[in-house]
């Protein structure tokens, strides 16, 4: 009896160093903060539901493999190696984990001097840009993402991918780092909006954290 204790136990400190590698980040607002823009409805179930899904089941696909030992940057950056479900979920998480960040209830956010100069430079203003990524969204056939991105260089670019793929992939033609990206699948927006994205892309500005953005921006170019 003593040893099936002893065994028990050891069973238990060991699991405690095998659970999940990747865990969702605590959402930053209430439900309900984004009321206007996104429902409260909306946001408890894309973040409990299907936020929670795609870190839990990143932590089962890569279960005894390598990329267990890996950051979430290092499976994103040889998924063309990797199983459709690594893929989907790795990509799945680190997208969610990015989006619930750059969204925010405070009021009138604005892009630093920085970030505002390389958009003014880069699709000509504020107005171009958010029109060019509106329409990367909308034009995104079936489920993605709409993505402004900082590519090897250090240059701004808009591009938008199927599914739950993102500019870190190998897989995908504009590669870069995502700075600010928009969940575009129906789960995102279809309880307010139905099937009009074209109101929620709209919508989704009135609630973007450029703060956050901009921090991204930095952190980008930090790393060229």
């Amino acid at each position: 009896m003593k040893i099936m204790k002893i065994a028990a136990l050891g069973a238990v400190f060991a699991a405690q160093f095998t659970l999940a590698q990747f865990k969702q980040t605590p959402l930053p607002y209430a439900y309900n903060a984004l009321e206007g823009s996104v429902d409260a409805q909306t946001m408890e179930i894309h973040y409990s539901k299907h936020g929670a899904a795609y870190a839990a089941n990143l932590n089962k696909a890569i279960a005894g493999t390598p990329q267990e030992k890996q950051t979430l940057i290092q499976i994103l950056s040889e998924t063309s190696k990797l199983t459709p479900a690594v893929r989907n979920n790795a990509g799945g998480h680190y997208n969610h984990e990015l989006f619930w960040t750059i969204l925010t209830p405070e009021k009138n956010t604005q892009p630093s001097a920085k970030l505002a100069k390389a958009i003014n430079e880069t699709f000509g203003s504020l107005d171009a840009f958010k029109e060019k990524m509106s329409k990367a969204g909308a034009d995104r056939f079936g489920s993605g993402w709409a993505w402004l991105s900082v590519d090897k260089n250090g240059k701004l670019f808009v591009s938008s991918t199927p599914n739950q793929d993102n500019p870190l992939m190998d897989i995908v033609e504009e590669k870069g780092t995502p700075i600010l990206g928009i969940d575009v699948w129906e789960h995102a927006y279809y309880l307010k909006y139905q099937n009009k994205r074209a109101d929620y892309l709209s919508a989704i500005w009135n609630v973007l954290n450029w703060k956050e953005v901009s921090k991204r921006y930095d952190e980008a170019l930090s790393k060229k």
